[in-house]
């Protein structure tokens, strides 16, 4: 199985992170989710997760920022076209990402769940996109947390593959 993401010299496009402009931003944050493409998924796949994470962002804040987490995804969606996190169908369940933490305050409901796109402080740093093949669909309520994907995931991987995006400061 294979997860790839278009770059543009070798980095993520501006819109989908830090330098978006206009409606690609919310808050001061980016909310256009970018294309991702799937390859070799295995015949007995029933769905498809996926995990955006910042493990950089370890000395900035903490921890490892969650940026978009998403649940039965169809294995014949072959790509996820770009704005897919705000135009999914219902079927397709998304999680929330580190924005709503109870240790930030006044964070907009709107940008807690779904895709919010890369913004590194300091240097350019390198997201971890993981995409999983599953044997089932998940039990999972939209706004789930991403330890509750993982556990639902528990021996339900059939093959996972990862890219790492990198995005500028």
């Amino acid at each position: 199985m294979k997860v790839t993401v278009p770059l543009q010299n070798g980095l993520l496009a501006d819109k989908y992170g830090k330098y978006a402009t206009g409606d690609q931003m919310k808050n001061g944050k980016p909310i256009i989710s970018f294309p991702i493409d799937f390859s070799d998924v295995p015949i007995s796949a029933k769905s498809l997760a996926i995990t955006l994470t910042d493990p950089d962002s370890i000395p900035v804040c903490g921890f490892e920022w969650i940026h978009w987490t998403m649940a039965n995804i169809p294995v014949s969606s072959t790509s996820l076209p770009e704005n897919f996190s705000r135009s999914a169908n219902s079927s397709i369940i998304q999680g929330k990402n580190s924005s709503a933490s109870k240790l930030l305050n006044g964070i907009d409901p709107d940008l807690q769940v779904k895709y919010e796109g890369p913004n590194p402080p300091d240097i350019t740093h390198d997201y971890v996109l993981k995409a999983y093949a599953l044997d089932t669909t998940l039990d999972l309520q939209e706004g789930f947390w991403m330890n509750e994907l993982l556990h639902k995931m528990d021996n339900h991987i059939i093959e996972s593959a990862s890219f790492v995006i990198p995005s500028r400061a």
